[in-house]
């Protein structure tokens, strides 16, 4: 992907629209060339099709969507990072770690580890990458209020990293409702491009918990499409800012139980289709004894299904 500075170098873009689009949060080439043209008409109070005109120069520009062969993509493929989890047991379920351009789901229910993989993951990405990290800073869109920076500075400690300057690198917002939580990935694309030459770029997005909001404002199955919608909008939105930043997106979801599920698991993720459908890895976490817990990959385009053993200790995440 080419690196284009300026909007206005794309052919249909005056100061004006340049402007509006700026203050949309498209501030790059590669964000108009991965918008859908609804959703630029709307930001720049342009008609459709010439948002589709822009969105096509823009593609040309950054050479962002046109075939490729999968020599190509295999050598783009060197340029994703894998961020460890402090286990080497969750790292090998992942294949290596969380990977970047990607989402990765923990679902469980409460007490299963989600919010506590979610605090290490934003300590470990700013390790070395001889570490398992990506020399990066975090950004928490905080729904539940779980973030805990006395956590954080535990699991620093651990690590024999500076408390105060890991504190420094984790950026986050509380999410009010459902349509904050949404704003906020406009937000967290606006620091990342403040942050993108700088010695600490971000390198992690953790959502925690994407669905906390959506479940509580649209009950019911009236609710339910539009509900859906937003939903599937809001990580389509996560998923443009881990390419567009090389970064690791991470999300924690509730679960449901299903009364009608005579045999197995009765506990099911929420979100239905458009989650399963989006995230590209997707880990159910259950609570075992003492420190103890599990997790299963569920769904990965390219890993095996599975399920490893590892513990949540006082100094974080181990094996």
């Amino acid at each position: 992907m080419k690196k284009v500075k300026n909007i206005e170098e794309i052919p249909g873009v005056g100061p004006t629209t340049a402007e509006k689009l700026r203050d949309a949060g498209y501030t790059s080439v590669e964000a108009i060339a991965v918008a859908s043209p609804m959703e630029l008409a709307a930001a720049a109070e342009i008609g459709e099709g010439v948002a589709a005109k822009i969105i096509n120069a823009a593609r040309e520009l950054a050479d962002v969507g046109g075939f490729e062969t999968g020599d190509v993509i295999f050598e783009r493929r060197k340029e994703i990072g894998k961020l460890t989890t402090c286990s080497s047991a969750l790292d090998n379920l992942l294949g290596g770690g969380l990977e970047t351009q990607a989402i990765t789901e923990f679902y469980g229910e409460f007490g299963s580890g989600k919010t506590q993989i979610a605090h290490q993951l934003a300590v470990n990405v700013q390790l070395p990458r001889e570490q398992g990290g990506l020399e990066g800073s975090a950004i928490m869109i905080d729904t539940e209020n779980t973030f805990r920076p006395e956590r954080i500075k535990q699991m620093a400690e651990a690590l024999d990293l500076d408390p105060k300057e890991v504190l420094r690198n984790i950026h986050v917002a509380r999410a009010y409702n459902s349509n904050h939580q949404m704003l906020l990935i406009e937000k967290a694309q606006e620091l990342a491009d403040k942050l993108r030459d700088t010695d600490r770029p971000v390198r992690l997005l953790i959502i925690d918990s994407v669905t906390a909001h959506f479940r509580a404002e649209y009950p019911g199955r009236s609710s339910l499409v539009d509900r859906q919608q937003k939903i599937n909008k809001h990580l389509h939105d996560a998923l443009r800012f881990a390419y567009l930043n090389n970064a690791a997106v991470m999300v924690t979801n509730q679960v449901h139980a299903r009364p009608d599920a005579f045999f197995g698991d009765p506990t099911k993720p929420i979100g239905g289709h458009v989650l399963g459908h989006t995230v590209t890895y997707r880990i159910y976490l259950r609570k075992s004894k003492g420190e103890k817990r599990i997790a299963r990959l569920v769904d990965s385009p390219n890993l095996p299904e599975a399920e490893v053993v590892f513990s949540v200790k006082p100094e974080g995440i181990r094996d």
